[in-house]
């Protein structure tokens, strides 16, 4: 028999609710068994649970008390969150087109500065990255990949932007990310993608998934424009490629 996994803590948010933390810090170990836990509460529905919710190192479980109390919902979450953790046989991978650098990324240079290097250097290793989408969230399509090369891990900003733009492409302590809508960050801007990972009215109407892999590839400003418009009328932009 598996051995099993040491168990998480089980934490109530409230009284409809129950947070499922694996770890204290982001671990992609700890990511990779919240989204177990996800898939196998999806593919064994427990009577009363309402929505789940994963992030990097825990995993938020909505539920109706008036159903399941939190006691037996803990102790049947549990059971789960110990089992050995499968391997994946469906995982995505993405290719993102990113126009770096100008207008479109103008943290680049600061950054290459800090880290003691050339702009061209910083896109090189960000390029090589092979990433994995540990979570959504902040704003819709908000994806946070985990998989930076440590010669890109650098401090936040100390001082957030109010409006970035939307398609950012951003960098900030060990992680990196595609931000689908504009807003504040507190990131350093690489560069901007056309993809929509959110679109209201698409189908899908989020393109990436926790689990999914995703690598970048750069592309000029007159291409981003072209494929920006063609975002704009639906498409996904972004290459899903064969395993």
């Amino acid at each position: 028999m598996a051995a099993t996994l040491p168990p998480p803590r089980l934490l109530p948010s409230g009284d409809s609710a129950i947070t499922v933390e694996f770890s204290r810090k982001i671990d992609d170990a700890a990511n990779r068994r919240v989204l177990a836990l996800d898939r196998a509460l999806t593919a064994e529905p427990i009577t009363g649970v309402i929505e789940t919710v994963p992030t990097y190192r825990s995993l938020l479980v909505h539920y109706d008390p008036v159903q399941i109390g939190f006691k037996e919902l803990g102790e049947r979450i549990l059971a789960l969150a110990q089992l050995p953790v499968p391997a994946m046989t469906k995982t995505r991978h993405w290719r993102i087109p990113v126009v770096y650098g100008g207008e479109h990324g103008i943290d680049l240079e600061d950054v290459a500065k800090t880290l003691n290097t050339t702009p061209e250097e910083i896109v090189a290793r960000h390029i090589a990255g092979d990433y994995r989408v540990a979570m959504i969230g902040f704003t819709p399509g908000w994806s946070y990949l985990s998989g930076l090369a440590d010669s890109l891990h650098m401090p936040r900003r100390q001082n957030p932007r109010l409006l970035t733009p939307a398609g950012t492409i951003s960098i900030g302590g060990v992680q990196t990310g595609v931000q689908c809508l504009a807003g504040p960050s507190g990131w350093h801007l690489l560069g901007r993608t056309a993809v929509r990972t959110y679109q209201l009215h698409r189908d899908p109407i989020f393109l990436l998934e926790p689990g999914d892999n995703v690598t970048f590839t750069p592309v000029d400003a007159k291409t981003f424009a072209e494929q920006d418009r063609a975002a704009e009328a639906g498409e996904f932009i972004a290459e899903q490629i064969a395993p």
